[in-house]
């Protein structure tokens, strides 16, 4: 095997790769001669069809696969012997007709760079860090008994956290919603939900009340006719609605699954499952400050274009964008993201790293515990190497993201349950 290479820019190659042509005729005629002894082919008994029905029937698809092997596993013995590192699957050309007794291919690819010793020391980091108190476990639990409430109809006047019914009609400069007749509509006044402006002027009226008034719709508006508009509105309260929430008791624990133990056990099992949360935001807001510190320290990284534009697509695919001007506004943020996966596999290797199996375990039985069947959730991802493979992934990168922390300049941002849960709310 001859082997030559020529360099395009800093990181594309182009391998040359001469073989003898007679290495391609000797994987053809075993292969031939293997399917002479297995075809079975109408007219002729198994093991007796002749050499030259056998390469009519099967020579051209025969030489194919046995010339796509050859150039698979060639590439793979001059790569080794040329120490090089593609970062793609390569372009490969070729006539697949021998010549001078020998079959040529070229194979085009961009490789890896090379990333000297990382000093990881001078970068700052922020650490978030918070724990689950008694009074998140009753604000959850009184969230959940907001998901369990039931509604009653009421002859009151409406006030905020009630659920009403109500037909309107709006009408502005230059247009009318609906063009005729009012739209129906429900709403939990004060949740905002609708238009918030509109719902504070129901506060205080009666099912079968009528009246006008002046609303400023946001821009967020569930009817897009009118977002963002102004517009005098004439409004029909047809029915007001309380909440009743379900009382704390036996009934209520055991409607989640809480068959023993009481509210004790089910105070457990929501402090269990907040806990859970908070520990998979915190690793994500940690890593995602890590990694951006990460790859700002190291702006001479050089990026295999073929890599950025693959993340590209994925993220443009993953947003329901499929476009080249779509694609190409997703380049930076590829770039980074290439950029970041390249630096956490060069810490990993620099520092001997290792993935660790019972975090791997871990990680599955905490997938697995959200579901209400974890052993076929624990089963689903061993019999499929595609998912393992991606939660393995996930875990070598905390692995080092939790290394980086330990040997930057880290400090700890004390943070509350909802700080990290709900930022900005």
């Amino acid at each position: 095997m001859q082997v030559s290479i020529e360099n395009f820019g800093s990181l594309g190659r182009k391998l040359t790769v001469r073989l003898p042509a007679q290495r391609l005729e000797d994987r053809v005629r075993s292969r031939l001669t293997e399917l002479s002894r297995t075809a079975r082919i109408k007219g002729f008994r198994p093991g007796k069809v002749p050499a030259k029905v056998i390469e009519q029937r099967f020579g051209g698809q025969v030489r194919n696969e046995a010339l796509s092997d050859m150039i698979g596993s060639s590439f793979q013995e001059a790569i080794a012997q040329e120490k090089l590192r593609p970062a793609m699957q390569p372009s490969i050309a070729t006539t697949g007709r021998p010549e001078n007794g020998e079959i040529e291919y070229t194979a085009t690819f961009e490789v890896l760079p090379e990333i000297g010793k990382l000093d990881v020391s001078t970068i700052e980091i922020a650490k978030p860090v918070a724990s689950v108190t008694d009074a998140d476990i009753d604000q959850m639990i009184e969230t959940l008994r907001l998901q369990r409430r039931t509604w009653a109809q009421v002859e009151r006047a409406a006030r905020e956290g009630d659920m009403v019914l109500f037909e309107y009609s709006a009408q502005g400069d230059g247009f009318r919603h609906p063009e005729s007749g009012m739209d129906r509509v429900g709403a939990i006044l004060g949740s905002g939900a609708y238009a918030r402006d509109l719902e504070e002027k129901i506060v205080g009226r009666s099912a079968g009340e009528t009246f006008k008034a002046h609303v400023d719709f946001p821009q967020t508006a569930r009817t897009p006719a009118l977002a963002g508009k102004s517009a005098d509105v004439e409004v029909h309260l047809v029915r007001v609605q309380e909440a009743a929430l379900p009382a704390i008791d036996d009934a209520f624990v055991a409607s989640f699954g809480v068959k023993e133990g009481g509210m004790q056990r089910f105070r457990e099992d929501v402090r269990a499952n907040l806990e859970r949360e908070l520990k998979g935001v915190l690793m994500s807001r940690l890593k995602a400050d890590a990694l951006d510190k990460l790859v700002s320290a190291h702006p001479e990284l050089e990026i295999p274009q073929g890599l950025i534009e693959a993340e590209a697509r994925q993220l443009a695919q993953q947003a329901g964008a499929q476009s080249a001007e779509a694609v190409a506004d997703y380049h930076a943020a590829a770039r980074r993201r290439v950029g970041a996966g390249l630096l956490i596999a060069e810490l990993a290797k620099q520092n001997q790293i290792r993935l660790e199996a019972q975090r791997v375990r871990e990680a599955l039985t905490m997938i697995a515990s959200t579901y209400e069947e974890p052993q076929q959730v624990i089963e689903l991802y061993s019999r499929d190497p595609q998912l393992m493979n991606a939660l393995q992934n996930r875990v070598m990168e905390d692995q080092v993201v939790e290394w980086l922390a330990e040997h930057a300049k880290c400090s700890e941002q004390s943070l509350s349950f909802n700080d990290v849960m709900r930022p900005g709310a």
